[in-house]
């Protein structure tokens, strides 16, 4: 995960933190998911309220919306990752899983989800001071870029770690070093020198991309 150079007070914190993943969609395509969520509010905040650690509530790859923020900051919970469409499809994964049926049914939500750009911005219009995760689709230091410029604390990155980690750890490093290295040389280009100088720049223009189908891109 890429985070702000400064970190907040609450940012700082989530080296040790707890995830509650929503994944309703994918539960309810899985042969023996479980679809029983009543209660999840209460449960939510119960939970909140018993640790010592921050509670962060993320979407699985189909984006926390924000009617579903603004609810859960009302209850106290501040950190968010909005997990949207144009990653990893879960939904997908089931129908690869899964025949007949409900091989069809999955498939049917192929394209269902909030983008992860879209997820975003509104994620940070409803919520000015929580703290945001982007993720979902963000595969390169360009990403990490956009991704920040629109309003996100932290970048989240998984599928490209799992490829090359299962191909050396030496590839893994120099991936790594490829997002910051990227990221830097974007910061030069567009003339701002810190994180927060690119959080919020003037210089984007909307185009398709990978990142969320539909996203702001940095330009010079």
């Amino acid at each position: 995960m890429m985070s702000n150079q400064k970190p907040s007070t609450e940012a700082s914190q989530l080296h040790n933190a707890l995830v509650i993943h929503l994944n309703p969609l994918q539960e309810a395509l899985q042969l023996a998911g479980n679809t029983n969520y009543s209660g999840l509010l209460r449960k939510i905040i119960s939970l909140r309220d018993a640790l010592d650690v921050p509670l962060i509530v993320k979407e699985v790859g189909w984006g926390l919306d924000a009617e579903s923020i603004r609810t859960l900051e009302s209850y106290g919970v501040s950190f968010f990752d909005i997990a949207g469409a144009g990653g990893t499809s879960w939904s997908e994964v089931e129908r690869h899983r899964s025949t007949g049926s409900r091989a069809i049914t999955a498939g049917s939500f192929r394209s269902w989800g909030i983008p992860s750009a879209v997820a975003l911005v509104e994620a940070r219009r409803v919520s000015p001071t929580s703290v945001i995760i982007a993720s979902g689709g963000i595969c390169d230091g360009h990403d990490i870029a956009k991704a920040i410029a629109l309003g996100a604390d932290i970048a989240g990155i998984a599928r490209p770690f799992v490829l090359t980690a299962s191909k050396s750890e030496e590839g893994t490093m120099e991936y790594a070093e490829s997002l910051l290295q990227t990221l830097r040389t974007i910061m030069f280009a567009l003339g701002v020198s810190s994180i927060d100088a690119l959080r919020g720049t003037s210089r984007l223009a909307e185009v398709g991309s990978r990142f969320g189908s539909r996203v702001s891109k940095t330009v010079p």
